[in-house]
């Protein structure tokens, strides 16, 4: 018999957040009937011994490589059984009722493919990518222009479910059947993107998105490096991939702006991080 739910969190050098996400699910997970994969890739730290110790009920994959956050999670979704699965970030901490009130809001609106939460900062501010709209040429031209109310749905209330566009990849619970229909995540993306990719073809695919007021704690950034050249690399790849995948269609006159404009923005958050390395190397005493 199915369980209810299956819950994959992948893992790279976070094991303390890991044990704290862990621990949360288990929390909330009581009385439900679920199972809890961490995909592990090949984490140099202490990870692979904390699950061994702390979490045994959890499955673990552990890789030989980092395979990427989409090709990781699509390991565990295919030996998973449950009617859904949730696609979880372990720089999280899940409320006590948050599992059990979206799984109900599910069951009881057969028309959701998928579903994403309150996500609270670490100062227990609402996330604004909480809620968020499919990037069109359009809407990404906004936003790189500085102007986000679109993109981040800013006009919806907080306390409600409402029907929204994409779902953060941090908490997206997704329905078994509409995961069937439309496919797993897109591994030409390494990271980033592929929670939005996979919202659009739920969108495509006829199934609503939706976002419910229940709540987890997400420590963003926890368990990215985002002062590297590989993630302002990784990052905008993911743009690119996004818009030629959706958006090829387009003639030049529309399609070369957005690309202009993302290279563009690469290029300034290259440029930003490395004044801020030099500055750092140049003013030590200024930045403990």
């Amino acid at each position: 018999m199915a369980k209810k739910i299956s819950i994959v969190i992948v893992s790279y050098n976070v094991s303390e957040l890991l044990d704290a996400c862990l621990a949360s699910v288990e929390r909330a997970l009581e009385g439900i009937d679920g199972e809890v994969f961490v995909v592990d890739n090949h984490s140099t730290d202490d990870t692979l011994v904390m699950l061994r110790q702390r979490h045994q009920q959890v499955r673990v994959i552990a890789n030989k490589n980092n395979s990427g956050f989409a090709r990781a999670n699509n390991q565990a979704i295919r030996q998973s059984q449950a009617d859904y699965v949730l696609l979880l970030n372990p720089d999280t901490v899940v409320g006590e009722q948050t599992l059990r009130r979206a799984l109900d809001f599910m069951d009881s609106h057969p028309e959701a493919g998928g579903a994403g939460v309150r996500m609270l900062t670490g100062a227990g501010q609402p996330a604004p990518e909480s809620r968020r709209a499919i990037p069109t040429p359009w809407v990404s031209m906004l936003k790189m222009l500085g102007f986000t109310r679109r993109y981040y749905l800013s006009d919806l209330p907080w306390d409600e479910p409402c029907r929204i566009e994409a779902i953060s990849g941090a908490f997206c619970l997704l329905r078994r059947k509409a995961l069937d229909q439309v496919g797993l995540l897109d591994e030409n993306f390494f990271m980033y993107g592929e929670d939005i990719d996979l919202s659009f073809r739920l969108l495509k695919g006829g199934w609503q998105n939706w976002y419910l007021p229940y709540d987890i704690v997400h420590y963003k950034g926890g368990s990215t490096q985002k002062t590297s050249f590989r993630y302002v690399h990784v990052f905008y790849q993911a743009m690119l991939i996004f818009f030629n995948k959706h958006y090829s269609h387009l003639s030049l006159f529309y399609a070369l702006p957005i690309k202009v404009a993302i290279y563009f923005r690469a290029f300034m958050a290259l440029l930003q991080m490395m004044s801020h390395r030099f500055f750092r190397f140049v003013y030590p005493q200024n930045n403990p």
